[in-house]
């Protein structure tokens, strides 16, 4: 049920944009048992003249290799498990495309189950 949108500076290769997606995956079915197959996904590539951040805001130091995650997902987690998954998240990206942690931004947005609708005009998680 999450909703991933991924946002990055453009000139980064296929192979990088999809080895960032299939983390992202990754990182919420281990971190907090989403479901393999619920995959969607969103990448978006911005000009240097359209994506702004701090560079040192909070004492971490981004560069421009910056992503920036933001996840829109069903209300309920737990602290603790918010956090397992902004680790595991760092973690994987680092395994694979390389993604500094310092360069990862991660926002979850967190919605009333009744919010989705994944087709037939049906909401699937409601009575």
């Amino acid at each position: 049920m999450p909703l991933v949108r991924i946002s990055l500076r453009e000139g980064k290769t296929e192979a990088y944009k999809k080895a960032l997606a299939d983390g992202v995956q990754r990182a919420l079915v281990e971190a907090i048992d989403i479901p393999p197959q619920d995959r969607f996904q969103v990448v978006t590539e911005h000009s240097a003249s359209a994506l702004f951040y701090d560079p040192s805001y909070l004492g971490i130091e981004r560069s421009d290799g910056i992503v920036l995650v933001q996840i829109t997902l069903s209300i309920g987690r737990k602290p603790a498990q918010k956090r397992k998954l902004y680790q595991r998240m760092s973690q994987i990206l680092a395994e694979n495309p390389g993604l500094r942690p310092q360069d990862l931004m991660i926002s979850l947005v967190e919605v009333a189950w009744e919010n989705w609708s994944f087709g037939n005009g049906e909401s699937q998680y409601t009575v």
